[in-house]
């Protein structure tokens, strides 16, 4: 009993997560705000500092881990 009734509450917190997005909301977030990295050239500075601290380069955006293995 306890089990179905934790199911359930499970399965509707998980339901009332999703949501859809109507085309006139679509805008807000669309702004650079909500981007991961909003400044692509200050994302570019952090990477490059910490590829050079790191000793290596990859696994960001592509495959590859730097180590030359692939």
């Amino acid at each position: 009993m306890l089990s179905r009734l934790l199911l359930t509450v499970t399965i509707l917190l998980m339901i009332s997560g999703c949501s859809t997005v109507k085309p006139w909301e679509r805008g807000n977030l669309a702004q650079d705000i909500m981007a991961w990295q909003p400044d692509p050239l200050k994302a570019s500075l952090d990477n490059h500092i910490h590829f050079s601290k790191e000793g290596s380069s990859g696994g960001g955006q592509a495959a590859g881990g730097g180590c030359g293995c692939n």
